[in-house]
């Protein structure tokens, strides 16, 4: 059984940092591409980077150069690293893995940034 769990999220005030993290159970996790997404209120869910088992990243471009996301295949673990935070990234954040064409989603956390 897939099991992502997500933790890390909280309140923050702008221009602060947060460091989320992503522990999956049921897989080979070294073998599979992991992802953050995030969906903000009222919105569509939107991708914010992904990492390839081997460490390749790609990051959409607004999340550039404040997000970092890595990943420790030892623990089973993803992680987003945040700076600089901005009012606009509050929203809750999820991770993300496709094995065999099916998506599978954690529960969420929720990042809040006031200004």
């Amino acid at each position: 059984q897939v099991q992502l769990v997500e933790s890390g999220g909280g309140l923050v005030q702008a221009g602060g940092s947060l460091r989320l993290s992503c522990v999956a159970s049921g897989i080979i996790f070294s073998g599979v591409t992991m992802g953050w997404y995030r969906q903000a209120p009222g919105k569509q869910r939107e991708l914010v980077a992904t990492i390839t088992p081997r460490g390749n990243t790609y990051y959409v471009d607004s999340m550039k150069g404040r997000f970092s996301v890595s990943r420790d295949n030892a623990k089973n673990t993803m992680y987003l690293q945040m700076i600089d935070l901005k009012p606009e990234d509050t929203a809750v954040y999820y991770c993300n893995t496709d094995i065999r064409l099916r998506q599978y989603w954690g529960q969420g956390t929720q990042v809040t940034v006031s200004s």
